[in-house]
């Protein structure tokens, strides 16, 4: 089956729908499908990314005049990206004066103007700077329809914007299957956005042949918005890459075995609150928390500048690094979004690692999608993000630790985890694929 997929986050971008594309399409293309994809020119080498393979070719166009020009120019400074994290060359020391090595922390007058620039655009585009490739995708479409042929089209949200090249599509006979994973309208869409927002995720459920998300929640609140679908909705959760072994993993030496090492992989967003985390690891002797991100809030930095032997900040970690990482510390941390329909990217990369996960959840209830899965699967404890219940929590997995009964209260259901697989989960989409293209025939 020829496979058309749209998406603007894609190899080189290290964003998590970046990851969920570039995993789909590889396992995709190893089951002898063929898989294309058109994608904008991004800047970035996309080192530490999965690997594609031969079997996904991607059309690149220029991703318009603002990221088309940073794209330009970032080939004349890859020299200035973040070092690599490389195992048995970064000792305490190296890592303290790598994380401090963030090229994004001190712009001259051009990085300022073009933040400036970048900033406008986002207000004035739909849904952010991002829907400057539209138009250019807009026009490249058609003609690439007509020379491939493709059984299906897949359109990648987020951004909003690839949802309109899906329409696109349906408009010239192409079966259409759009990936929302959040809903369009989400928590976190500017007011600006929302009545647009709301009215473009209306006619996506009205006009695709089928929509996937990546939870039961995010699926059950579009019915409840816009009633039955035009065509299936279908839950197709994140994954994790089975792959990369358990053995011989080049960064288990980055961890000290007398104490609980805690590591925290991903972002932090206005709706992620790390702050009872931190004042717990401050207040519990024995324990010391990771943490790889590309920027940190200030007041985080400050306390781990203050505290290098508790909190320690790795810098930027390339994609395939960080899946080492997880795989190495005694415990894994998860810090629930505002919405707890929500599952980030990574805490499905945690399910993969084989180590515990500590998730720190804003509900108590059965809502907490995240906190839910972690329980049926046996891989964690879920904690109130209140500082004396994480400090509580802390102190029993330290004590734990030092007995060697890390873990021991779990029943990890390894069974009940194959299905976040990634070879797994595209086998599952694949048949949705199918079923579409079957339906669409006269």
């Amino acid at each position: 089956m020829r496979i058309l997929v749209v998406a603007y986050e894609f190899p080189p971008s290290p964003s998590p729908q970046s990851l969920r594309w570039a995993y789909l399409a590889r396992e995709m293309a190893a089951k002898g499908h063929e898989v294309h994809v058109l994608a904008p020119d991004l800047p970035g080498d996309g080192a530490g990314l999965p690997q594609l393979g031969p079997g996904v070719q991607v059309h690149r166009t220029t991703a318009g005049p603002i990221i088309g020009f940073v794209a330009r120019r970032a080939r004349h400074t890859a020299g200035r990206q973040p070092p690599a994290l490389e195992p048995g060359r970064v000792d305490e020391a190296g890592l303290q004066e790598r994380a401090l090595r963030k090229p994004v922390a001190r712009l001259n007058w051009k990085g300022r103007l073009f933040q400036r620039v970048k900033v406008l655009a986002g207000l004035l585009r739909y849904p952010d700077i991002r829907g400057e490739w539209t138009a250019v995708a807009r026009r490249a479409l058609p003609g690439l329809l007509e020379r491939l042929h493709p059984a299906v089209v897949v359109t990648s949200h987020e951004p909003a914007s690839t949802l309109a090249l899906g329409l696109q599509a349906r408009r010239l006979g192409i079966p259409w299957v759009a990936d929302l994973g959040d809903p369009v309208l989400a928590t976190y869409t500017p007011w600006r956005w929302r009545s647009r927002a709301h009215a473009l995720e209306r006619r996506v459920w009205a006009g695709a042949d089928a929509v996937t998300v990546t939870t039961d929640a995010t699926r059950d609140l579009l019915r409840q918005r816009h009633g039955l679908p035009r065509g299936r909705c279908a839950t197709m959760p994140q994954g994790y890459d089975a792959s990369v072994g358990q053995a011989g993993n080049p960064f288990a030496d980055l961890f000290d075995p007398s104490r609980l090492e805690l590591l925290y992989t991903g972002s932090f967003y206005r709706f992620r609150k790390p702050e009872a985390l931190v004042d717990a690891i401050l207040a519990t002797p024995g324990v010391r928390l990771s943490i790889a991100s590309m920027q940190v809030p200030a007041s985080v930095a400050a306390l781990a500048e203050e505290h290098p032997d508790r909190l320690r900040l790795l810098g930027f970690v390339r994609h395939v690094d960080a899946v080492l990482l997880q795989r190495a510390a005694d415990v894994l941390v998860n810090i629930a979004n505002s919405d707890p329909a929500q599952v980030p990217g990574k805490f499905h990369e945690y399910l993969g690692s084989g180590r515990p996960i500590l998730h720190l959840g804003h509900h108590a209830g059965e809502d907490d999608h995240a906190a839910g899965l972690l329980r049926r699967a046996g891989a964690g404890w879920v904690c109130e993000n209140t500082g004396s219940a994480v400090a509580s929590a802390l102190v029993a997995l330290r004590d734990a630790r030092r007995t060697g009964c890390l873990g021991a209260d779990l029943a990890r259901n390894d069974g009940a985890l194959q299905q976040y697989r990634w070879d797994h989960v595209a086998d599952t989409y694949v048949d949705l694929l199918v079923e579409v293209v079957v339906r669409a025939r006269p």
